[in-house]
């Protein structure tokens, strides 16, 4: 399970499970990925819920 980011300044892929990690990062500042994470770890249910129904689709 993974999430793509995108922004203005560059985009990034984060792994979901088995723990939130990064994948790959193009462009963004070692401060953003930090407050893409946090968001990511604040919001992690909605992202989990979001994925198992669309596999349910």
């Amino acid at each position: 399970m993974h999430i793509h980011v995108m922004c203005q300044n560059g985009e990034a892929k984060f792994w979901l499970s088995p723990k939130i990690e990064l994948a790959n990062n193009y462009e963004l500042s070692k401060s953003q990925i930090n407050e893409i994470k946090n968001i990511i770890e604040e919001n992690y249910d909605r992202f989990k819920n979001a994925w198992k129904n669309k596999k349910e689709d």
